[in-house]
């Protein structure tokens, strides 16, 4: 019996190395990633990007993937401040260039482009108010008219809808509301209260054939489906005054600008770089073409979906896209998971 008891130890002992070798195996590959939280922005776009981040990011590269609620400056100021949320998929930049670029140069952060063309914002007409007053192509046109823009709740006074509280681009557009004079002419500054409630105004005023004066930006679902007209400004991008000024919270005395290119970044902090590592090369990599990116959308307002219900539906249908910023074996885990 001895003869064949060791033997059998033996077996045992070597089998439980290799099961508890592999479990170490995999510990320290899912160590090397960690833990990573990961900024929900409250608009389509950034909803669908965090849960594609995600899903790439767990079964690609066995990182523990946390998504927390978002929302452009509280996220930056709290990533440049105390190192968290670990990325922000979609940041609009334009109003945090200065800090963002000192944050950059010290090392807290590091910022690549998520759009491969670009944002796009401005202000917005229905095309069929632009038929109807062909006059109205320019900021100044319209600022001259807010009969034709009718605030629902004070007929007298005409609506600039502008951006959700937290949104870089209500800081903005209360800035060149104040720099254009807009309340002395007549004009009041509407807060939609969400992204859903932006939408929806817009929405409205295109089916029911009304007139609505409203900030949007691009790529989005709205933009690719609904016939609106991009204002054009009256005056060039002042960069200068912008970083100052205009993309500054109370600032005291704006002048008139306008948007320039509008910088869509992804930024993670100094402690991704370094604990995740293995995924920095996918983030930095990876770009939506704009055009694919309006496909999905509308294809997101289309069906109702949820942000994850929009990334899986990408990651089935755009292979040739994504495939290009993973490695074959990443790509291989990450639609064995779908």
């Amino acid at each position: 019996m001895k003869k064949y008891m060791m033997p059998l130890v033996l077996v045992i002992l070597i089998a439980g190395g290799v099961y508890f070798n592999n479990i170490l195996k995999d510990d320290t590959k899912l160590a090397d990633c960690g833990d990573i939280t990961i900024a929900n922005m409250n608009w389509a776009s950034a909803q669908a990007i965090a849960e594609i981040d995600k899903i790439i990011l767990t079964h690609g590269y066995n990182c523990n993937v946390e998504l927390v609620p978002g929302d452009t400056v509280p996220t930056f100021t709290s990533m440049n401040e105390k190192g968290e949320p670990d990325v922000a998929p979609e940041l609009w930049s334009n109003s945090l260039r200065i800090p963002l670029d000192v944050a950059k140069e010290e090392g807290r952060l590091i910022a690549s482009d998520v759009f491969s063309q670009g944002g796009e914002e401005g202000w917005f007409i229905p095309e069929a108010t632009l038929t109807a007053n062909p006059e109205l192509k320019t900021w100044e046109d319209v600022i001259a008219r807010p009969d034709l823009f009718p605030n629902p709740e004070n007929p007298d006074r005409g609506a600039l809808v502008g951006c959700p509280a937290g949104w870089a681009c209500q800081i903005i557009n209360q800035n060149l509301y104040k720099a254009y004079g807009m309340e002395a002419k007549g004009w009041d500054l509407i807060d939609p209260g969400s992204s859903a409630g932006l939408d929806a105004l817009i929405n409205k005023a295109v089916n029911d054939g009304d007139n609505i004066l409203s900030y949007y930006w691009a790529p989005t679902a709205i933009l690719g489906k609904l016939p609106m007209y991009m204002l054009e400004p009256n005056v060039d991008h002042d960069k200068s005054e912008w970083e100052t000024c205009t993309g500054v919270a109370d600032c005291a005395d704006p002048k008139v600008n306008a948007w320039g290119f509008s910088y869509v970044e992804t930024v993670v902090t100094d402690n991704f770089a370094k604990e995740a590592s293995v995924g920095l090369d996918y983030i930095t990599n990876r770009s939506f073409g704009n055009a694919t990116l309006n496909t999905l959308l509308a294809w997101m307002a289309d069906n109702q979906a949820t942000g994850e219900e929009a990334a899986i539906y990408y990651l089935q249908n755009n292979q040739d896209d994504w495939s290009g910023w993973v490695s074959k074996d990443v790509k291989k885990a990450v639609l064995a998971a779908l």
